[in-house]
């Protein structure tokens, strides 16, 4: 059986879509971000003030070749990040079906409007952050992508539902 891998921006929904499908298939769902949290004992912004965000993107690189010794068949949610790396987007390719839950930049600043835990929106113009850094990414969360579902204005159902007609055998 197949991963199912989430990727995208954060606040883009990979969280309650992997939830959600999680349910729905009766697989285990993994959060690459609480596997680095639970194995260093710190959480990410943490990390990230401790360690540096280098430090944290090679632990996610180590975080997806331990993935890949499992048996598969797992839920898989990425933090934001983690395709940024070439090397990040071959592993997610041979960990199964990536799929890109895209967002526009006005859902992000709406859906973590109170959110503080996020390092890389701490300080200065939020919005234009989130402008930036999706711009920079859009590309490589494109090419590690074996498809793209777009989540703005849509629910968790409707986003899972359509995830799984497009995946179809792919996943199974």
């Amino acid at each position: 059986m197949k991963n199912i891998i989430l990727i995208g921006f954060m606040g883009s929904g990979k969280t309650s879509a992997a939830i959600s499908l999680s349910y729905r298939l009766r697989r285990t769902m993994v959060d690459t971000d609480k596997e680095i949290e639970r194995l260093h004992h710190m959480t990410v912004s943490e990390i990230f003030e401790r360690l540096g965000e280098d430090e944290f993107r090679s632990m996610e690189t180590r975080c997806l070749e331990r993935l890949l010794g499992r048996s598969g068949g797992e839920i898989i949610s990425t933090g934001g990040g983690l395709p940024i790396r070439e090397e990040n987007r071959k592993l997610l390719k041979r960990l199964g079906t990536v799929i890109y839950l895209r967002v526009k930049p006005e859902t992000v600043c709406t859906r973590l409007e109170a959110d503080t835990s996020r390092p890389l929106l701490q300080g200065g113009d939020k919005e234009e952050k989130v402008k930036c850094l999706l711009e920079a990414r859009g590309p490589f969360y494109e090419s590690a992508a074996d498809f793209i579902v777009d989540t703005d204005e849509k629910t968790t159902d409707s986003i899972v539902d359509e995830i799984l007609e497009r995946a179809g055998a792919a996943i199974r």
